[in-house]
């Protein structure tokens, strides 16, 4: 209980008071100036998020036209001014794509491995290591391309890294490990990812005999 009575209290508060003004209407300017500042940067960060989609969409037509070079200068700029969003490691893939498609296997190992190192999002990193493997295996680089495939919690992504390494595999020459393989990519619910027709056809390709789907008598 303090000492002083509410009389003194009060005069004590007062004076408090008047030593602290200053820093509470600080505050309190400090405070809205803040709020406003907090709303123009988030206003700033959409209008670039909608700039960033937008390059992307260009992105995406420009390949489509086949026009490497100004797909290659969007995804740069993505790059550059907007790698905080998806869309770099978006871009990265894309890019990717197309380099395969003309046979530039460095170039798409590069924006592969651009897209692992720099993604925000565990699941894109996935998908592009699973085509980096890939990638490294048409280059002949299996082992290198195995090692890749060696993830120590795959979660939902088992079933895909199981069939890609049976893929590796079989290109090494080393049919009963990819036969091994490929039965442990159809052992599992499907989740709409595998194209389980394709992969029995692998499988039956080796002299394997696909396990049941649920449901088939």
């Amino acid at each position: 209980m303090s000492d002083l009575s509410e009389a003194e209290q009060w005069e004590l508060a007062k004076q408090k008071a008047r030593e602290l003004w200053i820093y509470v209407v600080g505050g309190v300017v400090l405070g809205l100036a803040g709020l406003a500042g907090w709303n123009w940067w988030q206003d700033r960060r959409e209008t670039q998020a909608e700039t960033a989609s937008a390059r992307y969409v260009e992105l995406i037509d420009a390949f489509t036209r086949n026009d490497q070079t100004r797909g290659l200068t969007l995804l740069d700029e993505l790059k550059n001014e907007y790698d905080w969003t998806p869309y770099p490691a978006l871009g990265s893939l894309v890019a990717a794509r197309v380099h395969v498609d003309a046979n530039e296997l460095d170039k798409a190992a590069a924006s592969l491995r651009f897209v692992m190192d720099n993604s925000h999002d565990d699941e894109v990193k996935m998908i592009a290591r699973l085509r980096l493997a890939r990638v490294l295996s048409a280059q002949g680089k299996h082992d290198d391309a195995l090692a890749l495939l060696t993830v120590a919690d795959p979660g939902e992504f088992a079933q895909n890294i199981a069939e890609t390494r049976g893929d590796v595999l079989l290109a090494k020459g080393d049919r009963d490990g990819a036969l091994r393989e490929y039965l442990a990519a159809r052992t599992g619910a499907a989740d709409g990812t595998l194209d389980l027709d394709l992969l029995d056809l692998k499988i039956r390709d080796l002299g394997g005999t696909p396990p049941a789907t649920p449901g088939e008598s």
